[in-house]
């Protein structure tokens, strides 16, 4: 599996796009996920998106449904977007790129 890993909320967590969590991204946002990295890329995303990608991506990890939407509630919703764009796209470009693991700065 493709994993990013970075410091969020209180530890390092691992942020992995499963095939389901694609599935699942996909849905949520209405928008393919290579779309979806373009957009990312080229700063026309919605910041709905940013925290989707984020909360999928601890789900896929291994973080428990209810605890991803804790932590992205509590450190990504709300935020700057400089703060959680970064993060997005280092778990979106893990993904898409297919490096083993990608360390993200979170």
């Amino acid at each position: 599996m493709i994993t990013a890993t970075a410091f969020f909320g209180d530890k390092e967590r691992p942020f992995t796009l499963s095939d389901d969590m694609v599935t699942e991204l996909e849905a949520k946002t209405e928008t393919g996920i290579g779309v979806l990295y373009q957009r990312l890329l080229g700063q026309a995303f919605k910041l709905a998106d940013l925290a989707e990608v984020i909360r999928l991506g601890l789900i896929g990890g291994g973080t428990r449904p209810e605890e991803a939407d804790r932590l992205v509630s509590t450190y990504a919703r709300n935020r700057p977007v400089a703060e959680v764009l970064p993060l997005a796209t280092a778990i979106l470009a893990a993904r898409w790129l297919g490096a083993d693991e990608v360390q993200a700065d979170g």
